[in-house]
This record gives structure tokens, sequence and C-alpha cells, in this order.
């Protein structure tokens, strides 16, 4: 029975994996895999490594310890790597799941395995193991416990709290627990009632596939997947070898790797010194300047321009101001704080965010649970690195299964609603329904949001002990405090940098019919006409004005800088204009006199 449902599980995960791939393989060619064909192409480019254009129009932007990696794939047929590659992230994605879940079968029993005793029954737990026991007492046992352990052993109650024993009972004794009818006894092995090794290993490989599959259905699993990329690689790289499961004397090396690879995960490195892994550190930076150094030997000139210059030029990377790019650094610059502020307020909510990501993780460490710990300085580097595209953000999925996975209801709650977020855009989803730019702006940035909560308050284990009513008014307070934070938000005017799809078109546009479609002229006594189609995620607006009119301006929300529209000779004495933009709902377009003043203003183009 239990194989069957573990069989059946794996199943559905490999259904969709086929139906995913083929997916991807039915796309045009020019959009399938199209980052594994900057890979494929750059590799097999005779000129300069960083010289090289895809005719998608994409550079290569990695160090050139990855295109020493690329290479040896290049010799093979770009459609069969691609097939070998599609499989291979589906694999990365399998050995994600177990190296999750394999910490949390650790100190967890099967479902249905907890037994149910009357009171003065008593439990044998096996030598080593911790005995949970629930807070239900019977009558005449002393306050928030139900134990009584053979002389030897050590138990640590919290008043008011659940009773938690850690026993260390020679083989053979038994804890003899008191507890209230129906009340359940948690331990850290199977109890004699039914389970057994056969229902842990059930346990593990049906949480291995739910969480496989999870992952599989999410965003930025599905962008691996459709983009070609490699990013899912690095996520397994750093999550194996931050979470321990290497052999120690290896530990940090594949860090080392995958940073050469891609930076972010130098922010590993920080975490590895904070939680005092001083060894593990030391091999992440000698793995990190050995590969760096191969690749020096090997592509000297490519070595030099990268390091010498190409790793700043972050406009090679795309548009960051785009809602793909769900970082910090993409948010404020959504928000459109001007060129001076940037850095100063990215820097300061890098370091609080990634200071508290990186105390949590320690916190993780020391309690003995580096799976969880290395999650969460994951979600740190996607928060960090100026660009966090979607399928950077493997990370904030798994952030979001531990904390459905981990105690508290809030927590359960918040997991379940940032995996929604993951997996659906409700920038697009919802986009319909906004009724004002800043409820927007949360819509379209929740990744980004949900990101930094993640970093900021965890992602559940090495909680302090608190009694009851203390951490409930904890928790209401910290809700009304998030509540309260995103309503201010939302209902704050936001300037005209929240709306990245906004593009107002130029000369070169005139000849595309998707942008100059309208025919006609303004009526008398009126300075422009204009006529609106919609698109899935984005409204155009193209018109023509009068002779009167000497120039126009869009404000995508209230408070916004204004945006100037360029003013066309489509020919002789018409004079066209063209723009797009993500919801005309609160925008304004200006229509300026020959003086500079407005001389009239359309605020419902919607």
């Amino acid at each position: 029975m239990f194989e069957r449902r573990v069989v059946a599980a794996w199943a559905v995960f490999g259904g969709i994996a086929a139906v995913s791939a083929a997916l991807v393989w039915r796309r045009p060619d020019a959009q399938r895999l199209s980052d594994l064909h900057i890979y494929y192409g750059a590799a097999k480019f005779d000129g300069p490594l960083y010289d090289y254009v895809a005719e998608n129009g994409g550079p290569f932007t990695y160090p050139p310890f990855a295109m020493v990696l690329f290479r040896p794939l290049s010799m093979l047929p770009e459609a069969t790597l691609g097939v070998l590659w599609l499989a291979m992230t589906c694999a990365a994605v399998i050995a994600i799941a177990r190296t999750v879940t394999r910490s949390s079968t650790a100190a967890r029993t099967a479902p249905g395995t907890a037994t149910r005793t009357a009171p003065g029954t008593a439990t044998r737990t096996a030598p080593g193991t911790a005995a949970h026991t629930a807070s239900g007492t019977a009558p005449g046992t002393a306050p928030g416990t139900a134990a009584r352990i053979a002389p030897g052993t050590a138990a640590h109650t919290a008043p008011g709290t659940a009773a938690h024993t850690a026993a260390r009972i020679a083989p053979g004794a038994a804890a003899r627990t008191r507890t209230a009818p129906g009340a359940a006894t948690a331990t850290g092995t199977t109890a004699q009632s039914g389970g057994g090794a056969g229902s842990r290993f059930f346990t593990r490989g049906l949480m291995a596939a739910g969480v496989a599959t999870a992952l599989l259905v999410s965003a930025p699993v599905q962008s691996n997947l459709r983009f070609g990329q490699v990013s899912i690689f690095i996520v397994l790289l750093a999550l194996v070898d931050a979470g321990q499961v290497v052999p120690a004397r290896f530990r940090g090396t594949l860090v080392g790797v995958a940073a050469a690879i891609k930076l972010t995960p130098l922010l590993f490195v920080v975490y590895f010194l904070v939680a005092r892994r001083y060894k593990d550190a030391a091999r992440a930076g000698a793995a990190f300047v050995a590969c760096a150094g191969v690749a020096a030997v090997l592509m000297p000139g490519a070595s030099v321009r990268y390091w010498g210059g190409t790793i700043f030029q972050t406009s090679r990377i795309g548009d960051l101001a785009s809602l793909g790019n769900q970082s910090v650094h993409g948010m404020l610059l959504r928000i459109g704080l001007s060129p001076a502020t940037l850095p100063v307020v990215w820097a300061v909510l890098i370091a609080a965010i990634c200071g508290a990501a990186l105390l949590r993780a320690r916190a993780l460490h020391l309690h003995g649970d580096p799976v969880r710990a290395a999650v969460l300085v994951g979600c740190a580097t996607v928060a960090a690195s100026p660009v966090s595209w979607t399928h950077h953000q493997v990370w904030t999925v798994l952030a979001a299964m531990l904390l459905v996975a981990a105690e508290g209801a809030w927590r359960r709650v918040a997991g379940v609603v940032l995996l929604v977020v993951m997996t659906l855009s409700l920038g697009v989803v919802l986009r319909g329904v906004a009724l004002y730019p800043g409820w927007q702006f949360l819509l379209e940035n929740a990744r980004s949001l949900g990101l930094v909560a993640v970093c900021v308050a965890g992602v559940g284990g090495a909680a302090l002990r608190l009694d009851r009513r203390v951490r409930l008014r904890t928790t209401r307070r910290i809700a009304v405090a998030a509540v309260a934070g995103l309503a201010a938000l939302a209902l704050t005017p936001l300037p005209a940098g929240a709306d990245p799809t906004f593009k107002a078109y130029e000369a070169d546009d005139l000849t595309n019919p998707r942008y100059f479609y309208f025919n006609g002229a303004p009526a008398a006594g009126e300075p422009i006409a204009y006529m609106i189609r919609r698109e899935k995620t984005k409204v155009r607006v193209n018109g023509v004005v009068g002779a009167e009119v000497a120039g126009l301006r869009y404000t995508s929300a209230p408070g916004g800088a204004a945006r100037s529209i360029p003013l066309l000779e489509a020919e002789a004495g018409v004079r066209t204009f063209s723009f797009r933009s993500a919801n005309l709902s609160h925008g304004r377009l200006d229509v300026l006199d020959a003086s500079g003043e407005v001389a009239a203003s359309f605020t419902n183009l919607a």
C-alpha cells in the first residue's frame, strides 16, 4: 500500500515533468531554451567572449569559468543538449526535494503513527531519542509536564507550554508518560503501535514527491525549464553544500564552484563565517579562486575583461526595472527613486535584510537545522542581488514549503500564500481588479515583499520558547504591524517609475502597425484625438494632436514624475504619438502649449 502511494506520487511528478518538457519543445525556435541557446552560441563563438550577442539579442553575462564548463557540452548537437538539459533540470528538482525533506523527516514520525495513550500507559523510547509530550496532563501531575522519567534523563519544560522532554534513556528503559485521554505522544523514532523503518522511508518518499511536484509547477522552476537556465543547478550545489549533505571534509567546495559560475552564492561564504564554519569558508574561498584561476589560464583575455569591468555592467543583463526582476533593487527602481538616492537606500536595506537572514541562519545551524539555514541564506542572495529574475527565485519556493511544514498556524498560512505567489503572477492575474496604483504595486511586487519577509522573519525553527499568551500577543502585534504597513504602502501615491511597462515610441517605430494604428483628426475645439488598444499585460494609446499642441507628457500614478511623449511627423501636417502603460486607471495625459504650460489634461483615459 505504502509503496503504491509513493509510486503514484512520483508518477504524478513524472507526468507533469513530461508535459512541461513537451510544452517547452513546442515553443517557437526563437523562444525555446533561449538562455541555453546563448550559452551554446557563446561556446561556439570564435571572437571575444563578451562581444558575443545571440540572435535573440542576449549576451553572455556569466564569469569565464562558466564557459569552461559549457564548452564541453557544446560538442553535442544543440537539440540533443536541449533534451539533456531538460532532463537534468528535472533531476535537479528531485535532488533538491530530497535534500529539503531529508532533515524534515529525520525529526518527525510518519503521519498517523503518533500513539494515543490512556492515562498511566507507558511508551518506550529508543536510546538517544527525544520524547515530546502533549500539553494535556493527567490530574495530579506538575503543571506543564506529564512525564515521569527514569533517573539520569534530562527534562526541559517551559512554564505553561507543552512539555519538551529530551531523554537519554538506557537501552530497555521505559519512560512512563501520563497523558490526558486522547493526547498524542510523538517520539524521534516510531512508536510501538506501528511504523518502523518502512514507515519512515514511506514518509520521506511521499514528502519528497510532494515537494518535487510543488517545485516543478512553481514559476521559478518552470522558468528554468522554459529558458534552459543554469540557476536550478546553482541552487542545488549551494543547498547540498551549506545544508551539510556532502561529507564534512568537502563542505564549502561546492559553494565556491557555484560562485565561480554565478557570483550570488558568495553570500554563503559570509554565512559560513557568521556560523563559525571557518573551514567551510576557507574551502569555499579556495575553490572559488581555483576555478577563476583555471578560467584565467584557459581564457586569459575573457578573464581580464570580465574582472576588469564587465562584472559591473549590469545593464547587459536586461531592463532591471522590469517586473521580472523581483530583487529589492528592482523594486526600488520601480518605485522611481532618483539615481543619487537609490544606491544609499538599497545598501541600507540590503545590509539590514541580509544581516537579519544571516543571524537567523546561524541560529538554525546551531540548533542542528542546516538545511533551513541554507534556504534562508539562499533567499538572502536573491534579495541582495541587483537582478533576480524569476528563474533565480527557487530559494523562495523552498522557503514557502518549509513554512508550510513549520509549527504554528501563522507560519503555515504565510507559507501557503507565498507558495501561491511563487506559482501565479498576481500582478497579471489580478490586474483588472486593481483600484489604486499602490495596490497594483503590491501585487506586482508580491514576490519581492514575500522574499523580504522571509529573510527578516525566518522560515520557522530555532524559535524562542515563550509563554503561550506572550507568544499570541507577540504574533498579533507583528500581524497588525505587517497589515498596517502594507495598507500604508498600498494607499501611498506612487511615482511614475512604478509603471515599468511604460514606453513612448519614437520615429523608428512609425512603420509598426501595432504601435501606430489610429487615423483621424482632433474634433473641433479638441487638442488631441486618440484610440486605446488593450492587450493582456499592457494598454496602448495612439493618437494625433492639433496645431496648437507643443508637447505631451504622461504621469502613470499620482505624485509621479511626468514622462515626455514624442510628437512625430507621420506625414505632412499630421503629428502623431504613441505610448504604452501597464494601467491607465490613474494615469494623466497633459497637453502643453507653446509656453510649456498645461493647456488641457485627460485623466479618464480608460
